[in-house]
């Protein structure tokens, strides 16, 4: 098990500040947060990703957070997986 958290759900508006907070809630650490965006808008693709420090602080999130609601959002959390490769794209 890793410590990257995949956090989906997420309201168009929140910002990786307010992630920072809700995952810290209750003395977690929170290595870094990263939100998703779309590289032509710059807007929120309503996805990020959280890296605790530890698998405890991990663990704990996830029991903490999934189906909270954030914004109006019931939030997706759980454990990231890996990113699996995709095909080059014009059928190659």
């Amino acid at each position: 098990m890793g410590t990257r958290i995949y956090v989906g759900n997420l309201p168009f508006d929140a910002t990786e500040e307010q992630l920072q907070t809700l995952f810290g809630e209750g003395g977690r650490q929170v290595e870094s947060v990263k939100i998703v965006t779309d590289r032509d808008t710059g807007r929120s693709r309503g996805f990020g990703f959280v890296e605790m420090a530890n698998q405890g602080d991990t663990t704990a999130a996830i029991n903490a957070l999934n189906g909270k609601e954030m914004g109006g959002r019931a939030l997706t959390v759980n454990e990231a997986r890996e990113r699996t490769p995709r095909g080059g794209g014009r059928g190659y």
